[in-house]
């Protein structure tokens, strides 16, 4: 049984469910020290705390700024009480026993030092201390104080999370203070334990920065690393580049994908139509794919989507009657995202993994923004336009070497992949068949030489969009203007590996 709690130190930027950790340890006979606003908090809640200038005899400095940075709070904290050596001196130094610390960090920007300091002293001598750093711990707290004491697992438990949440903390000031070339600081808790990794047989947790949203789930099966990979690829589909925006008869955006490869896209006025056309553009590779929606879903969609067998819906909202269509399919995960979350991802910076080590990119800089300009004599339609600019903000998320090809806001043939570009012309012309006739198409990557823009052509192209700086531009020119099909070039590449 451990020793019972003598003496407790609070310091709380988030007094959330401080009163009721303060009332329980107030009955069980601690006495409460506690820094200014905290004390300010608990007196008005009742609560007989003490200004820690009582504990140390020494007024707070500078404002506020040093408060608990003091021998006889830290030297209370960390002393150990199977140490007779260490309890003389306790003794003899009127150093008195601190058994519990709760301690809320400042929010950024501001640095917290004393908190820091404090969670880590209590953390480090868990034996003997608990410390507690975030208001969902009280509950258990209170229940295993009021029946006798935290045991030591269960301290051990508050240490560890006392640690992450202080190495998380430090992280975060030093990205914010930091560049690129001084290093990366990252501390990753653990989001979600997954059924498994990519393949059944392999063990996998999903780790994440506490603040980025989540998407939450509200039907099916326990999520698997392959589901949110193909996730964060569908709603990286919704966001929109400046050149593409949303509005009119192109409000709703839906997006297929599977493997992260887009399956189909589809923008309509109705969310129904934008489901119903985002299936039908392949949906032969839609079976057992990821459909994201940027609207609420109605029971209409709602229909739509389970005439298909698909691992999981992801939408902003669902009416009620939705979700009822939605929960006849057991193993559906249906998943609710913040609709600001599509464009979070597409961007922010992006981290990746290679070689043991990790990639730190950032997005497209708004300094430069991307610009399209004809280089053919032929200039495009108003359709055609429209066409290629929905194509080229599609072709930025497909896996190079990309190619989309659309028409009338639908995507009517996607390749991804390819270890060259005129395959991926010829694939996803064949994917879309007759419906590749006066359409847009979008390269992902500049054509090397004329063959790929004329497998374009050859399928029924009749405007087409990709990066310009290929040493046979005027060759690539040349052979638009023979066939007499818009060209454009566009400032920025996006190639996606």
């Amino acid at each position: 049984m451990p020793d019972p709690a003598r003496a407790a130190i609070l310091s709380l930027s988030d007094t959330t469910g401080a009163a009721e950790l303060a009332h329980a340890l107030q009955r069980g006979g601690v006495a409460i020290y506690a820094t200014g606003g905290t004390q300010a908090f608990l007196t008005r809640s009742g609560i007989a705390a003490r200004a820690v200038e009582e504990l140390t005899g020494y007024a707070e400095l500078f404002g506020g700024l040093v408060k608990t940075l003091h021998p006889k709070i830290f030297g209370g904290i960390l002393y150990d009480r199977d140490a007779s050596a260490h309890r003389d001196e306790a003794a003899r130094r009127g150093i008195e026993p601190v058994d519990v610390v709760a301690v809320t960090l400042y929010p950024p920007p501001e640095i917290d030092i004393g908190g820091v300091a404090l969670l880590r002293a209590a953390a480090k001598n868990y034996a003997h201390v608990a410390v507690l750093c975030d208001p969902s711990q009280y509950g258990e707290y209170i229940e295993a104080f009021e029946g006798g004491g935290p045991s030591l697992a269960h301290r051990k438990r508050l240490a560890a999370a006392a640690f992450a949440r202080t190495a998380a903390y430090d992280a975060g000031n030093a990205r914010s203070l930091s560049h690129p070339e001084d290093g990366l600081a990252l501390y990753l808790p653990l989001r979600a334990a997954l059924r498994y990794g990519e393949n059944p047989q392999e063990r996998a947790a999903f780790y994440s920065d506490e603040r980025a949203p989540f998407p939450e789930q509200l039907h099916g099966k326990a999520l698997s690393y392959n589901n949110l990979l193909d996730l964060d690829a569908t709603l990286r589909m919704l966001s929109r580049s400046p050149l593409a925006p949303r509005g009119g008869d192109d409000a709703v955006r839906a997006a297929v994908v599977k493997h992260t490869v887009p399956c189909g896209v589809a923008q309509r006025a109705r969310v129904g139509d934008a489901v119903r056309e985002a299936l039908e553009a392949d949906r032969l590779s839609a079976y057992g794919g990821i459909v994201a929606v940027d609207a609420r879903i109605d029971r209409e969609a709602a229909e739509a989507l389970a005439s298909v067998f698909l691992e999981l819906v992801a939408a902003p909202e669902f009416d009620e009657d939705a979700l009822v269509v939605l929960r006849r399919k057991r193993n559906l995960r249906v998943m609710r995202f913040a609709r600001t979350l599509p464009d979070a991802l597409a961007s922010g910076r992006s981290l990746r993994s290679a070689l043991g080590g990790v990639l730190l990119e950032e997005p497209d800089p708004k300094a430069d923004p991307e610009r399209l300009r004809t280089v053919s004599r032929r200039e495009a339609t108003e359709a055609e336009r429209r066409d290629l600019i929905f194509a080229w903000d599609l072709v930025r998320h497909v896996k190079s070497n990309g190619i989309v090809i659309a028409r009338d806001n639908v995507t009517r043939g996607i390749c991804a992949g390819q270890t060259n570009r005129v395959s991926a012309v010829e694939i996803a012309a064949s994917r879309a068949g007759e419906n590749a006739r006066e359409s847009a198409c979008a390269s992902d990557g500049f054509f090397p030489f004329a063959d790929g823009l004329e497998a374009a052509i050859a399928a029924g192209c009749t405007a087409v969009v990709a990066p310009g700086g290929s040493i046979r531009d005027e060759e690539v020119i040349a052979a638009a203007d023979r066939a007499g099909v818009a060209l454009l070039f566009s400032s920025h590449r996006h190639f996606l590996h």
